[in-house]
């Protein structure tokens, strides 16, 4: 009897968690089954491909770089397998890269050319600049080492770009500085102290968290404090109150991201999410449990106060990927442990929808778990369609298939709920948009859909981050001044819209325009703005 009755309840306990995910939304794609490296770094370019980024010092991997082309690692051997490899989003295909010198847990940006900056790393690659200027898919691009070097060695660094289209180069281990490229000062590196102050005795320092604010400063968080930095000048301009919930940054693993620039642009919002118990680092603790608690903060308010949530429950490792509708998908991760090789557990394989304009308590939304588990050194990236790119997750020193958690050669998408089917007839499509805009300029841009357009359409930019250690370098979305959309003849809306004032709001380079129709985001055309 106790047997039949065990039996019934582990038949209702799948019925209902089968019938409980198939009902959440959103939808996962294979994209591609094996991309022979696993993708540690990861950005998306304005000719819709993808540069996927490993370590060079990883060992093989199961992707060979082209013939007669091997690379001749620190020991003076030859190395012939790519750690780094292009993705065309519309065949699927990929293209080994050549990279030098080694990127371990480096840092990157999009230059306002369209050229993807690529900064630091370990051991040979420790104080290197890199290039990649990405080309349609029938050209030939490849990875291209600087001469110049950085001032001083960045790992675990993270890139922001600034509104002259410079960047700055923040912290890293040990590196309690700032440098810009192209050099400022003299080539010097600048005395950041901050960095040391935020320091404890696991780090909780690195990859710090760096927003470019409407004012032109940098909203800089590092364990669990922030402040307002004025670069120029390198001045502290503000402290804001410290964040409960313990140390979030690297390798305590939460993420951060700056909510969507709308109205005035003279407000920006900071979210910092999920986190590891401090402590977990330094005893290799994989069964801590993350935190899952939430702050939020007018950064750009005289007086600022965090505000706290929590999320359904805890993650460290998760990526927060900002949305076209504004709204941020929170995805990968796990739920203890920490980052590191082979120091977290509990897969979190549930996506949330964090809805920024929902009341305090209402704002997750769990969506449809994956069944992959993207533990360590996985990404996420907003594509053109509206997908999220997911790729990555190797918690291993090397490459290991034979483990709980294996490095991870699939690359997937996540759709969310509105790519469904049943809203395709909303979705717009954009026909015509300028190739360039400026800086304040108006312009219109003209979309169709197939059911009447009832309200406004948004008109919102996205930029192309670069995504490493549950943090998207650069990533930014600005919701431009548009018009009503005015019928344009055979279906069609003229939406006549307004560029953002200044490269304080949106810095100069390209980004994915997105026409949004209640909630549903067109494919994005690529815009330069300068």
């Amino acid at each position: 009897m106790k047997s039949f009755i065990f039996l019934l309840l582990l038949h209702l306990f799948f019925k209902f968690t089968i019938y409980s995910r198939a009902d959440l939304p959103g939808t996962w794609e294979l994209i591609v089954p094996d991309a022979g490296i696993s993708s540690m770094h990861t950005a998306v370019t304005r000719f819709n491909t993808v540069v996927l980024l490993d370590r060079t010092n990883i060992g093989p991997t199961r992707k060979h770089l082209r013939k007669g082309h091997c690379r001749i690692d620190p020991g003076h051997k030859p190395d012939c397998y790519a750690h780094s490899a292009v993705l065309d989003l519309s065949t699927r295909e990929l293209r080994s890269l050549m990279i030098l010198t080694d990127t371990w847990c480096s840092s990157g940006q999009f230059l306002p050319d369209g050229t993807l900056l690529q900064t630091g790393g370990d051991q040979d690659g420790f104080k290197k600049i890199r290039k990649f200027t990405p080309c349609d898919t029938a050209s030939f691009c490849d990875w291209e080492e600087l001469e110049v070097e950085l001032a001083e060695g960045r790992w675990y660094s993270t890139n922001q770009i600034l509104p002259d289209g410079s960047v700055i180069i923040v912290g890293g281990r040990a590196a309690t500085s700032v440098e810009f490229f192209p050099s400022r000062h003299g080539g010097s590196a600048v005395n950041f102290p901050f960095l040391g102050e935020t320091e404890d005795t696991q780090m909780d320092n690195l990859y710090p968290y760096v927003h470019l604010l409407p004012n032109g400063h940098l909203f800089v968080f590092a364990n669990t404090r922030a402040i307002l930095y004025d670069y120029t000048n390198n001045l502290v301009l503000k402290q804001y109150p410290n964040l409960e919930g313990g140390p979030r940054n690297y390798p305590s693993a939460g993420s951060s991201v700056m909510l969507p620039l709308t109205g005035d642009y003279s407000a920006a919002i900071i979210v910092i999410c999920g986190g590891a118990e401090y402590g977990a680092f330094i005893e290799r603790s994989t069964d801590r449990p993350a935190h899952g608690s939430c702050g939020r903060i007018e950064a750009t308010k005289e007086d600022p106060v965090w505000e706290m949530e929590d999320m359904p429950f805890g993650r460290i490792m998760g990526d927060m990927v900002m949305l076209p509708t504004g709204e941020v998908l929170i995805i990968n991760g796990a739920q203890a442990g920490t980052q590191g090789f082979e120091m977290a557990s509990q897969p979190c394989l549930y996506p949330l929808l964090y809805r920024p304009n929902e009341p305090l308590g209402l704002r997750f939304m769990t969506l449809n778990p994956g069944s992959v588990p993207r533990m360590y050194h996985s990404t996420a990236n907003l594509l053109p369609d509206g997908r999220i790119l997911i790729a990555g997750s190797n918690p291993h020193y090397f490459y290991k298939f034979e483990a709980e958690f294996p490095t991870e050669l699939r690359i997937e998408a996540f759709s969310p709920e509105y790519l469904l089917a049943e809203k395709a007839n909303i979705r717009p499509i954009i026909l015509e948009v300028p190739e360039k805009i400026i800086y304040g300029g108006g312009f219109d841009i003209v979309v169709t859909t197939q059911l009447p357009v009832v309200g406004i359409i948004e008109v919102n930019m996205a930029s192309a981050p670069f995504a490493t250690h549950s943090f998207s370098q650069g990533q930014r979305l600005v919701k431009l001044a548009v018009s009503s959309a005015v019928p344009d003849g055979l279906g069609s809306y003229r939406i006549a819209c307004i560029a953002p004032p200044d490269g304080r709001v949106a810095p100069p380079g390209y980004y994915m325009v997105f026409a949004v129709n209640t909630g549903v985001p067109s494919v994005a055309k690529w815009v330069k703005l300068h």
